[in-house]
């Protein structure tokens, strides 16, 4: 049985030091397909990478901003392009002056039957991620792992320093992913599942 991790200790727009070089805030999203929220994590001190900027909330946004507070921003990278997880890297970007990393939404038809959160089509990043691209700071890097699956352009980053893993919504602790056509893609969730991850970086 897959023991799926429903609790955490969170408050809204709070940022949490959930590890020596991960910050975690919770947007004020919560639904069937986000649990609590969508997670948005600072990586770093200092420098920082923000991942997953989150959904266009204004509160949000201001939570984030708060917490960038005296710090710059070096990447706000974007595991996919789901509604929950890239719309504020555009405002964001615009407040910090950063370049986004990630993969824009695919293309789909327009009749197409929505079911999961809708894709961004508005993001365009500054930077297309690539398999194996690795972003750095002040004692943190970030490397690229392409996991089409949950979407066709899924990427999970790494962060070797602490051995983890931010897998979007690639890998859920509190849930089984979502992988719904025509973006999403079975055959390859299956291929770039856990097991490939942890191949790879041999997480525990």
């Amino acid at each position: 049985m897959i023991p799926f991790v429903r609790e955490m200790a969170f408050e809204y727009g709070r940022a949490d030091q959930v590890s020596p070089l991960i910050r975690r805030i919770v947007a004020r999203n919560p639904g069937p397909f986000t649990f609590n929220g969508t997670g948005t994590y600072i990586v770093g001190r200092g420098e920082v990478a923000v991942i997953d900027p989150g959904p266009a909330l204004p509160e949000h946004l201001q939570a984030l901003e708060q917490a960038l507070e005296g710090e710059r921003v070096a990447a706000i990278v974007v595991t996919h392009t789901h509604l929950d997880h890239s719309p504020l890297a555009g405002p964001l970007a615009k407040a910090t002056g950063a370049r986004t990393v990630g993969l824009p939404a695919p293309a789909a038809p327009e009749s197409a039957v929505a079911l999961d959160e809708g894709q961004d089509r508005r993001f365009r990043p500054d930077q297309p991620a690539v398999d194996g691209m690795r972003l750095s700071g002040p004692g943190w890097t970030l490397e690229a792992l392409a996991t089409p699956g949950h979407a066709s352009n899924h990427v999970c980053w790494a962060l070797p320093e602490e051995n983890a893993l931010f897998s979007g919504d690639h890998v859920m602790g509190w849930s089984t992913t979502v992988v719904s056509p025509p973006e999403g893609d079975m055959g390859a969730a299956r291929a770039d599942g856990p097991a490939t991850i942890e191949a790879r970086y041999r997480l525990a």
